[in-house]
């Protein structure tokens, strides 16, 4: 069976001295890439893992994280990639309920080590000093391409965690042939090949970064990895000197490239592709990069983490005509539109969108009530409202649910409200997103406190970087004398976000 271990192993026996991935000043070869993730195989079986355990990662992007998530296959271990800026109290829930007893992340995430150390299970921790290697490589490492092959198609491969401790945590299972299905889907619109590099700024534990890295492995493509958008200018600097030929973002991605790098002053030439999801991009931003840069085509894309990133695409020669679509399926995804009597929307109706395809999760882990309600009769209920126009294109409407979408990340407002409850004097929080220019959603939190103090909003985001990673800290703080809610008692955020709005 072919498997994403099973290209990859090919593709360094086939072509060994090929770049894989860049990361500074350090390259990886594909066969270097290879003999990594056949040495942290080794070390993982020789540590008593069985077919099926789990290997949470907890790492920046960097060529061990991709290398630890082959090897980890190779073993027949379930990958975890876990939210490297989050904190103990994410990290020990996450890692509890997958029941991982391997776990790898960076000397000094102290974060990490209190995890670790409140888990008595766990039968290995490794932590990599910050250029370190993975560890010493095999003598022959083409010789276990076979390896690769083991995974059967159904067989789990990936739990990608989609909220934090409020609740259950919701892991999605992807299994070896939903990954595959996924990034066969995507090389084929993107046209990706041996020729082709990525700049990822995008983090591997998100589904879409995880998509970006596997989609341009197994076409042999370059990786070349940033950390992150702080200083925009450098990104640019990047695509330039490394003569890349695609870059994958967030609606903020690009708004952060547009307001504030020099994109003119550069050779941007070799760039021919640009990919965007992971929120809506309005027209205003989509009509501002085309004109910064025109000559790379622009793919619009829409997808789920339990859909294994990817399920529409909008293809660039259609994108001023269908202006404000995320296009049609992608090769083996069907959509339809569902209204709430169960029955199916006619066209330009707004109902939920429905999706089957090879790319549907397996489900929730140890969550059976989870997975009945997002998946009937093969069917999963994405949670996002959308209507299909006459062509067959998926217009986006809204979510359902409350998560807030700000820039590359997932957040839910529970987390939030738990850390913000926390603080003395605090009665009660509610957190919505609200629109922003730059990162999709900003994050804005109603308090309602026994007495206003001068410096309370200032006083309450210290206390939440003290307990959340820097992207669930509220930009905005405001004081109510109490949350509107409905008769049932839930608080009423749509009045929230009005208020917002009026304000």
């Amino acid at each position: 069976m072919s498997t994403l271990a099973s290209r990859v192993a090919c593709i360094a026996s086939a072509a060994p001295e090929r770049t894989a991935i860049t990361d500074g000043e350090r390259r990886a070869s594909y066969a270097e890439f290879w003999a990594q993730a056949q040495a942290f195989s080794d070390v993982l079986q020789g540590s008593g893992l069985q077919r099926g355990d789990r290997v949470a990662i907890v790492l920046p992007n960097r060529i061990e994280a991709a290398t630890a998530c082959y090897g980890t296959w190779l073993a027949g271990g379930v990958v975890v990639p876990l939210d490297v800026q989050a904190r103990v109290r994410d990290l020990s829930p996450w890692i509890r309920h997958c029941d991982a007893r391997y776990v790898l992340h960076e000397q000094g995430h102290h974060d990490a080590t209190l995890a670790i150390a409140e888990l008595p299970s766990i039968r290995l921790s490794i932590a990599l000093e910050e250029q370190q290697p993975l560890c010493a490589p095999t003598p022959s490492p083409g010789e276990t391409q076979d390896d690769a092959d083991i995974a059967r198609a159904n067989d789990l491969a990936l739990i990608l965690y989609t909220s934090g401790t409020t609740g259950t945590p919701k892991g999605v299972m992807l299994s070896h042939a939903n990954l595959l299905a996924n990034a066969e889907s995507v090389i084929a619109y993107l046209g990706l090949g041996c020729n082709d590099s990525v700049l990822s700024v995008l983090p591997f534990y998100y589904a879409y970064g995880a998509s970006v890295l596997h989609t341009h492995l197994i076409s042999g493509a370059r990786i070349h990895l940033e950390k992150n958008l702080v200083f925009p200018n450098l990104i640019v600097e990047a695509l330039a000197a490394h003569r890349i030929t695609c870059l994958s973002g967030v609606p903020s991605t690009f708004a952060l490239l547009l307001n504030h790098a020099e994109l003119g002053n550069h050779d941007l030439s070799c760039l021919r592709s640009l990919t965007q999801a992971g929120g809506p991009m309005t027209p205003a931003l989509t009509r501002k990069l085309r004109a910064a840069l025109p000559h790379p085509r622009l793919f619009v894309m829409y997808g789920q983490t339990e859909a294994t990133s990817r399920l529409t695409w909008l293809p660039p020669e259609r994108l001023e005509e269908k202006l404000g679509s995320v296009g049609i399926p992608v090769d083996g995804v069907t959509l339809k539109i569902v209204r709430d009597d169960g029955m199916a929307a006619t066209t330009g109706e707004i109902g939920e969108v429905w999706a089957k395809g090879p790319n549907v999760m397996l489900g929730y882990w140890n969550n059976i009530e989870a997975t009945r309600n997002v998946l009937q009769d093969g069917w999963l209920r994405t949670g996002d409202l959308g209507h299909l126009d006459g062509d067959g294109y998926l217009f986006l409407a809204g979510r359902r649910s409350d998560v807030i979408k700000t820039g590359a990340h997932r957040v839910h407002p529970g987390d939030i409200e738990e850390a913000i409850a926390e603080f003395p004097g605090v009665i009660e929080a509610a957190v919505v997103g609200v629109d922003d220019e730059v990162m999709g959603q900003a994050i804005k939190a109603f308090v309602v406190v026994e007495a206003p103090t001068e410096r309370g909003a200032d006083q309450i985001k210290a206390h939440c970087r003290e307990r959340l990673p820097p992207y669930k800290i509220p930009k905005y703080i405001e004081f109510v004398a109490a949350l509107p809610r409905t008769a049932s008692g839930k608080v009423r955020r749509v009045h929230l976000l009005a208020n917002h709005v009026a304000s």
